[in-house]
């Protein structure tokens, strides 16, 4: 829902998580513990709503296994019970929230403002150890083990040619009635001085599989098993390449979302709505 209903109020939250026991954001049937649904939980119990149930929308909907340290969301409150419950909403929340999910702020959002929508970028970190001896038994639900050497130059090369707005169909999992257009504004790596090396991947949007396809596709250069013109070549194929391999989820970190200006929020959710597409080749 983008308009907030009248009598209604809405709320930003952000928030963070721990993925290894959850199976993603979005609720499911069936019962299986995702983050929305433990928060929605929460928020009808501590607002004693018991038959009521305010739906969360989300900047990125993660999937099972992925964490998150900046998420950010909305949810339309009834302004009487946002009134009664604001003061100590949070410290009940957290009262209530396991412990691998946690509520930082719940601010009035702008006119305007949608978690999903009005988002310029999100940005995500993707870490990863080629240490022979394996990983930080304290990061071990945070860092991938890649058992082969890298070379984070190699990577890096490789990653240039990915960057700007393409069709990322050859890294993306399809799924009907949506584009795989997206712009990618960064995608560089790093090793850290304890070795592991993070990849930072930035982008207006990202499609089912993206971030893991991509660090899947930059692992096979930084082993050496493809040369760094490689993940070009099949973007411009523009069809998935068995070779690209989506990566483990927990070694992903949802790191922040960002928002433009109040005065741009609704400008920005209207126009994050459009379905893209890519100018024509031809000319004339």
């Amino acid at each position: 829902m983008s308009e907030v209903q009248p009598g209604h109020v809405r709320i930003r939250l952000d928030l963070s998580y721990d993925g290894t026991d959850f199976h993603g954001w979005a609720k499911q049937a069936g019962g299986k513990r995702t983050v929305q649904g433990e928060i929605e939980d929460a928020l009808r119990t501590v607002t004693r709503t018991k038959d009521t149930t305010y739906e969360l929308t989300v900047a990125g909907r993660t999937d099972a296994g992925v964490h998150a340290r900046g998420q950010v969301a909305h949810v339309d409150l009834p302004a009487e019970l946002w009134a009664e419950h604001r003061e100590k909403l949070l410290k009940r929340l957290a009262g209530r929230l396991s412990k691998d999910v946690r509520v930082w702020s719940l601010t009035e959002a702008p006119r305007g403002f949608n978690a999903r929508f009005s988002a310029v970028w999100r940005r995500y970190a993707y870490r990863v150890t080629d240490n022979p001896g394996g990983v930080d038994p304290l990061l071990r639900g945070h860092v991938l083990w890649h058992d082969w050497p890298l070379d984070v130059d190699a990577m890096n090369e490789a990653a240039r040619a990915l960057l700007g707005e393409h069709d990322f169909a050859a890294y993306c999992k399809r799924r009907e009635g949506a584009t795989t257009i997206r712009t990618l504004q960064e995608l560089s790596l790093a090793r850290g001085a304890d070795g592991i090396i993070t990849a930072t991947v930035r982008a207006d949007a990202f499609c089912h599989n993206m971030v893991r396809s991509l660090i899947g596709a930059l692992l096979f250069v930084g082993d050496g098993h493809r040369g760094p013109e490689w993940p070009g070549k099949v973007l411009a194929a523009g069809v998935r390449d068995s070779a690209v391999h989506v990566v483990r989820p927990h070694g992903l970190t949802l790191e922040e979302v960002g928002y433009p200006a109040d005065e741009l929020l609704a400008a920005r959710n209207l126009e994050a709505r459009n379905k893209r597409s890519l100018p024509s080749a031809g000319c004339c």
